[in-house]
């Protein structure tokens, strides 16, 4: 995937945050452009703004309203969708939501919504889009977290669905290697997202303080690591080296990981406690 000139790509999430980041960038490369998401206004604002940085005449854009969580408006919209543009060549998913809390404040109904956003919203668009694929071939990028590789406290709920992700993916990507259909998981850390602000409102003083000495990403920042990412073909693709470190940390020293972070947690609870007094 070293030109995406030409190439039809669908990307759910993509009125706002890293999906409209990455819109912006393939418009740029010279690819066709289909946004999913719930919001029309945003949809269509966001659609106004990567038509005006597209690369060639004759690139195709278009915006469809589409709660991915639910199969049935995925089965219409993206039946429209390759319709339109006739064909789909790479599928983005970045739909997504967090809403950290401590395990036991996190209600099933929560649960049940982010598992439904997070991951059954990645398994509806693939189900649907695959058999489509496999006769071109494709690439499909599905979009986890670092706390899809390492378990960050306040995140129960994210995580869970975040880890399925990529477990998900790898299973996917061994079964459609055949089809010369490529699968790829991008872990983005905390980004300075419409969604990053809506988490900041739930968070717990514990989980601040494990991401108080990362940096925040810009969404183009994240897109700009995705794009090289699947230019190279990576499977997993992280998009700053604080990410790598703790990844490769994770896989090889992981007592380390929870060493660094047990650390921080019991420091601020030691505070709480302190305070209560």
């Amino acid at each position: 995937m070293e030109n995406f000139s030409g190439k039809t790509v669908f990307i759910t999430g993509g009125s706002s945050g890293i999906g409209f980041a990455v819109a912006k960038l393939l418009s740029q490369e010279g690819a066709n452009i289909a946004l999913f998401a719930r919001n029309k206004t945003r949809l269509a604002e966001s659609l106004i703004t990567i038509e005006q940085v597209k690369r060639r005449h004759g690139q195709r854009f278009a915006w469809y309203q589409c709660d991915v969580s639910d199969y049935t408006q995925v089965k219409k919209t993206f039946t429209q969708a390759l319709r339109q543009f006739d064909g789909c060549d790479i599928l983005i998913n970045c739909a997504g939501r967090a809403y950290p809390r401590y395990f036991e404040d996190i209600s099933i109904k929560q649960f049940e919504e982010t598992m439904k956003i997070n991951m059954f919203g990645v398994w509806n668009t693939c189900w649907f889009l695959v058999p489509h694929m496999k006769a071109n071939g494709g690439y499909i990028v599905n979009t986890s977290s670092v706390a899809g590789l390492v378990g960050v406290f306040g995140y129960t709920d994210y995580s869970a669905s975040k880890f399925a992700i990529i477990g998900f993916s790898e299973a996917l990507k061994s079964e459609l290697k055949r089809y010369n259909i490529t699968v790829s998981v991008l872990c983005p850390p905390d980004t300075d997202t419409p969604g990053f602000a809506v988490e900041n409102k739930t968070k717990p003083d514990e989980t601040k303080e494990i991401s108080k000495s990362a940096k925040l990403l810009t969404p183009d920042e994240v897109a700009a690591a995705l794009v090289q990412g699947m230019k190279k073909k990576k499977f997993i693709i992280l998009a700053n080296f604080d990410s790598k470190l703790t990844w490769f940390v994770k896989r090889y020293a992981p007592w380390l990981v929870e060493l660094i972070m047990n650390s921080k947690i019991t420091g601020i609870q030691k505070k709480k406690k302190k305070t209560k007094k």
